[in-house]
């Protein structure tokens, strides 16, 4: 076992402070147990953390922020690589490019680039990590105009296993660079990311909520729109069963409630094309009956991380994810049956995000994973506070996947997966062969062979 003292003094062990600093995850039900942690904020720290790593003869896994923990394999026998990178988000307006040091979470992406009239493709929390959300896909609620979140990267900064510090781009080692976009992982440490921007005068934004008495009506009205509606939106309709806690508003606390939420951008100075958009999708809605309560509205570009209520601090969750097909009436009874007030769910949350549009597009500049071929991405999720158990969440889990089957594209998207077992796949097996020949060349000793998403490789 190496000891305190034939290692390198930033690398900690169990029960030392900086290891648990280094090995902290905000889904607590995957606690990282590495044999140790390091936090790095430079080059040179990693290429120490490297060196320690050989000595030690331990494999190399590497995190920022923590969301995926579930999704990542037993770690044993490996250094934890926490990256919390120096220096700040840049933001060159005339080329519309930010620059973002690994550890850098989406919120002060969009604080940086707000004052540009720009943003960037980011997901519905401000607290998940910009590098791990791009590179594993990544769906925005501006996604249906820009595409998958990944067709932004315009380069990556990493140091590979034999410690030199790359920077990869389309001209730069265009196989690693197509590689590391959304090739699941495995290549080095990832140290930061150039990534598009594009402008963005006025969002049409929130979230409206009813009593689930309502859902059977709400959904169809949903579906009915959600196949043709205009690129500028992208929605999502969910069932929630939220706890009477600080954090949620007593109307929507304590029993099921339906929530459609998402984001209509505008371009132009005039937001009146989006707001034409928005009523054309909640007028219906609000139709069926009065919401309990109405967030939507003309708001600022950081009101998009807030209309999703995701949750700021770490927390338990044990969940599923299935990219699927359009429902149809019976897909519809199905999520009703399975999901619905009714139904004996003990998911907290449980929904549909419309997909389509540029998502579905492939990009002829793309990665590894470039686009995703489905009408609505699928995610339900539970916290398992006693007596509820996290068993008794997966199993619910199970039953819900077995019934959406006939609607279940076998495929996923890497940043929706929710735990390491469950059935994933977002690469064909000719785009796994092609991503392990570029691993095999970057890191012919495997170091990195610990931190590949599951099926995104054939050499574990």
């Amino acid at each position: 076992m190496t000891t305190i003292s034939e290692r390198d003094a930033s690398v900690a062990l169990p029960g030392e402070p900086a290891y648990e600093a280094a090995a902290q995850v905000f889904n607590l039900i995957a606690p990282a147990t590495p044999a140790a942690a390091v936090t790095v904020r430079t080059a040179d720290d990693i290429r120490s953390a490297l060196a320690y790593a050989r000595s030690a003869g331990l494999g190399v896994r590497v995190h920022s922020t923590g969301h995926a923990s579930a999704t990542a394999r037993p770690m044993d026998d490996a250094l934890l690589i926490r990256t919390l990178m120096d220096g700040g988000v840049e933001i060159d307006a005339e080329r519309r490019v930010a620059r973002v040091p690994a550890g850098t979470r989406w919120g002060a992406v969009v604080e940086a680039a707000a004052p540009y009239g720009l943003t960037g493709p980011h997901g519905s929390s401000p607290t998940v990590g910009v590098v791990g959300y791009l590179l594993r896909g990544g769906l925005s609620f501006y996604g249906r105009a820009t595409g998958l979140a990944v067709n932004s990267v315009r380069a990556v900064e990493l140091v590979t296993a034999d410690g030199e510090h790359r920077r990869v781009d389309a001209e730069s080692d265009p196989e690693l660079f197509w590689a590391l976009r959304g090739g699941g992982g495995g290549f080095g440490v990832v140290t930061a990311v150039e990534i598009g921007l594009f402008p963005v005068a006025k969002v049409v934004t929130g979230a409206a909520y009813w009593t689930a008495e309502h859902a059977e009506r709400l959904l169809a009205a949903w579906l009915a729109w959600a196949p043709s509606a205009p690129a500028e939106a992208s929605t999502s309709l969910r069932i929630m069963n939220l706890p009477p806690v600080p954090e949620v508003p007593p109307v929507l606390a304590g029993r099921p409630v339906v929530c459609v939420d998402g984001a209509v951008l505008s371009t132009g100075d005039d937001a009146s094309a989006a707001e034409a958009c928005a009523a054309e999708l909640l007028g219906p809605l609000r139709a069926v009956a009065e919401p309990v309560m109405d967030g939507w509205a003309t708001t600022t570009l950081a009101g998009v991380l807030e209309a999703h209520m995701e949750p700021g601090d770490p927390l338990p969750i044990a969940g599923d994810h299935m990219l699927l097909r359009e429902l149809g009436d019976e897909g519809a009874e199905v999520f009703l049956r399975m999901l619905g007030a009714d139904s004996g769910s003990p998911l907290l949350v449980a929904g549909l995000r419309q997909l389509g549009g540029a998502v579905a597009e492939p990009s002829p500049y793309g990665g590894a994973l470039s686009h995703v071929d489905a009408a609505y991405a699928y995610s339900g999720a539970g916290m398992p506070i006693p007596p509820l158990t996290a068993e008794e969440i997966r199993e619910h889990c199970a039953k819900v996947r077995a019934a959406f089957a006939p609607w279940d594209t076998g495929r996923t998207v890497p940043s929706f997966v929710e735990e390491i077992g469950q059935p994933q796949r977002h690469l064909d097996a000719d785009r796994v062969a092609a991503v392990d020949l570029v691993r095999e060349r970057v890191d012919p000793e495997g170091l990195f062979r610990g931190d590949v998403t599951p099926n995104a490789t054939a050499l574990v």
